[in-house]
């Protein structure tokens, strides 16, 4: 399936080409200009639309918040977009893509369509820009948001060489418990912390993060490893050289990992908001 976006300007691809020659990328030039769209997006959305929105709708709150805290609620509003956009775009493709549908594992692993760099070039280009702002306030985001977003970035560009793009835009799919995590972020500075809402809300924030990357994300990348141990072992034309394989492997597990503490996090931080009050904190208000 063709990339249903523009077509890159011929002056990007001649700009990406030597760069993408020198890192093995080769499909990047012809998704470069996705990736630089997505980070001018997210950018404009980060330092204008945020403000100029949240200002409105939340004129009682937004304002008045810390600057650590507005730059936080600011990358909230970016991911929102993005999850929102990313998933409903990569779930389109998997239905759609019928030549991505019908691969085996040799296309699994080497396989391309422009469909797929699409969703992965918008991929990349809100990774490149998490990197930047993580780096930018490593004091708000902390240093574990920094290596998810190395990681996660370093991950989708390694699809335009290209290798295992197919499972890219699977694991694109992670993205589909963001918008409730933002959520509940949100009803906690809008003072709606225990209600009903934030309630419901880390229902579904919990069920949708432990089906999209601990069981699917779990079995994309067993499936994924699966493949790409076959590519080593029948290298044929196209062999695997044992430093993609190892860093590829690293960064995928690493997020994994991630995945597993976040979610321990997410648990112990819903488990804190809805318990009832303590003995002796209700022996205090008699």
């Amino acid at each position: 399936m063709r990339d249903p976006f523009f077509t890159s300007p011929a002056l990007l691809i001649h700009v990406a080409t030597p760069i993408a020659k020198s890192l093995a990328l080769k499909s990047l030039p012809y998704h470069a200009h996705e990736i630089l769209s997505a980070f001018c997006f997210y950018e404009f959305i980060n330092r204008v639309v945020s403000p100029y929105i949240s200002a409105r709708l939340a004129p009682k709150t937004y304002p008045y918040l810390s600057r650590k805290t507005k730059v936080d609620w600011n990358v909230h509003f970016v991911s929102m977009v993005q999850s929102c956009f990313i998933n409903a775009l990569a779930l389109w493709v998997i239905y759609a893509d019928k030549e991505r549908r019908n691969m085996d594992w040799k296309e699994r692993v080497w396989g391309y369509t422009g469909a797929g760099g699409m969703v992965q070039g918008f991929a990349a280009g809100y990774f490149a820009w998490d990197l930047l702002a993580s780096a930018e306030d490593v004091d708000v985001h902390g240093w574990g948001a920094l290596f998810h977003a190395a990681s996660a970035l370093i991950v989708s560009m390694m699809g335009f060489r290209p290798f295992v793009n197919y499972y890219g835009v699977n694991l694109v799919l992670y993205e589909l418990s963001t918008p409730f995590l933002n959520i509940h972020w949100w009803l906690d500075k809008l003072g709606m912390t225990g209600s009903t809402l934030q309630l419901a809300n880390a229902v579904a924030l919990l069920t949708t993060f432990a089906g999209s990357r601990l069981v699917w994300g779990t079995y994309q990348n067993y499936c994924m490893y699966k493949d790409i141990w076959k590519a080593v072992q029948h290298p044929g034309e196209l062999p695997v050289p044992s430093w993609l394989a190892l860093a590829y492997l690293a960064s995928t597990t690493f997020l994994s990992g991630l995945n597993l503490y976040w979610f321990g996090k997410m648990i112990q931080a819903v488990a804190k908001r809805f318990q009832g009050p303590k003995k002796g904190d209700d022996k205090k208000t008699r």
